[in-house]
């Protein structure tokens, strides 16, 4: 089943799986991560007509890996078969890999409960992101930006 044929309407009901990157332990009552592609857990919301009928969540494998994070972090998004990801920052490669899935990306939403940017979102107060956010900082200090560990 491709994202396209997941995404289905009947008799005015309209299914949407929403993934919210998420502090631990991920959930509603969660914070939603600044990080999309180091978040910890991601929490899949399957909303039908307006309303939240199932919560899940999924540990993010690609937090940990060296290189390559953003990318990673998207393909599980496309395994979920998301059609919205809500985060705070989303970087260059993962933001292209979300868009070319047919992902709506909704970005600089870091630091408030997940259940309040479903809403948010729900409502149309959430504007999608037109671009990617800053570049990415890899693990914290000396990790990114081929430093080498060495902490310049």
């Amino acid at each position: 089943m491709d994202l396209r044929n997941w995404v289905r309407k009947r008799k005015g009901d309209f299914l949407e799986r929403i993934v919210v990157s998420s502090s631990p332990p991920g959930g509603l009552d969660s914070l939603v991560d600044y990080r999309f592609a180091r978040c910890s857990h991601f929490t899949v919301v399957d909303v039908e007509d307006g309303k939240i009928i199932n919560v899940s969540v999924v540990p993010n494998q690609s937090a940990m890996v060296p290189h390559g994070a953003g990318i990673q972090a998207a393909q599980v998004i496309a395994s979920l078969r998301a059609q919205v990801v809500i985060t705070g920052n989303v970087g260059p490669n993962a933001f292209s890999s979300l868009q070319s899935l047919g992902v709506k990306i909704y970005a600089g939403v870091g630091g408030i409960k997940v259940k309040d940017a479903i809403m948010k979102y729900l409502s149309g107060s959430l504007s999608p992101a037109s671009g990617p956010g800053a570049f990415g900082r890899g693990m914290g200090r000396g990790m990114g930006r081929g430093r080498k560990g060495r902490g310049f």
